[in-house]
């Protein structure tokens, strides 16, 4: 990859942000454990899943933005693109291959084997091109958006090299523009001929497909957080500090929770997203830090790739040993959500440990350059 007129800029660790990876990752938690209602309490069950309605977006969202801004920080001057996918498959692919064939052994205990319509795609993270539902949210169905990071990554080389050649000062005009054509995906989608409709929310699945899954469309956000990495490496202000962050995010969860469903899925909170992300890393950045660097937050956030892929299977397979749809008093419901929560959590740690370090460690490590051959010996005289 070329050479960052930026390089010699702070490029401080940002701790925080790892730590905020965790908080994400919780969000996603409670919107997967209000799918599994296991409330009996009417009253609550509907209250919980009013709340946790876009959380799961949300989480997800935040990882798509946090990604763009994360690699475009650390973007090494000297890399290249071979080395940078290297890494990414390094850290990718061991984990979701361990929680695949997981899937594959839990759906068969279930009496419900995936086929190879299903298996196929998903080992290799291309479900997402596929507009039909019953393929991209497949066996360990939260590894389409693994399908989709693994599409930014393949562009991340081209990406970084167009956004470096925007001139500073006309960055913002860039991100505001990738924020705005959010919006433009669930409108688009309406001129998608009528299909399945979905069996929540409302919309069909095709749309659905194209507004939140599809890879192309979801490189808007991708692009908006290199955008703000860009921005905060060659100095521009973003006048916004955290608590104001926090607060417009609340915000926008709110108003999503009031839009039409695909429209609700992360138009609303796109902005304050990036917003947070780039107040979060300049607190870090000037020295300030906030709990969320804290060594117990920054190590789970280390443990949250491997805690995203585990909990929906322990969620859901873990619910249809206790009966499939039974629901449970308020006591015991908030105590089996616990006990996923921490079995997920050891689960994580175990699968960091063991799976994800020692893949990064290994697997990702450059190969070195081969010897340059030796010189060839002068000609004998004539």
């Amino acid at each position: 990859m070329p050479s960052d007129p930026s390089r010699s800029a702070n490029r401080s660790r940002l701790p925080s942000l790892t730590g905020l990876r965790f908080v994400a990752v919780l969000f996603v938690f409670a919107f997967h454990a209000s799918l599994q209602a296991p409330f009996a309490d009417a009253r609550l069950a509907s209250a919980y899943a009013e709340l946790t309605a876009n959380a799961g977006w949300l989480g997800v969202s935040f990882f798509f933005v946090l990604s763009g801004f994360v690699l475009t920080w650390s973007a090494r001057p000297d890399d290249t693109a071979r080395r940078f996918w290297r890494r990414r498959a390094a850290k990718v692919y061991p984990l979701h291959i361990v929680t695949w064939g997981a899937a594959l052994a839990l759906l068969a205990s279930a009496g419900t084997p995936a086929g190879v319509r299903q298996a196929v795609p998903n080992l290799f993270l291309v479900q997402t091109w596929v507009p039909e539902r019953d393929v991209f949210s497949s066996l360990n169905d939260v590894s389409w958006s693994l399908s989709a990071e693994v599409f930014f990554y393949l562009a991340f080389p081209l990406l970084i090299l167009a956004v470096r050649r925007i001139a500073p000062e006309r960055l913002w005009l860039w991100a505001v523009a990738s924020a705005a054509a959010v919006p433009l995906l669930p409108l688009l989608s309406e001129l998608l001929p009528p299909g399945d409709p979905l069996p929540f929310g409302s919309g069909s699945e095709e749309q659905f497909w194209f507004t939140y899954v599809l890879p192309v469309g979801r490189t808007l956000e991708f692009v908006l957080g290199i955008l703000l990495a860009r921005m905060v490496l060659t100095g521009r202000r973003i006048p916004v500090n955290v608590p104001v962050a926090v607060a417009l995010l609340a915000a926008g969860y709110a108003i999503s929770l009031r839009l039409p469903f695909l429209y609700g899925l992360t138009s609303a909170t796109v902005v304050p997203i990036g917003l947070l992300i780039v107040a979060v890393a300049r607190r870090d950045v000037a020295g300030r830090g906030s709990f969320l660097a804290g060594p117990v937050l920054v190590r789970l956030g280390e443990w949250s790739f491997a805690f995203y892929l585990t909990h929906r299977l322990l969620l859901q397979h873990g619910h249809r040993l206790l009966g499939e749809g039974r629901t449970f008093a308020t006591p015991a419901a908030v105590g089996l959500l616990a006990a996923a929560f921490a079995l997920s959590l050891a689960l994580s740690w175990l699968l960091h440990i063991a799976v994800e370090r020692p893949a990064m460690k290994y697997l990702g490590r450059s190969r070195p350059d081969a010897p340059a051959p030796p010189p060839a010996p002068p000609a004998a005289p004539a």
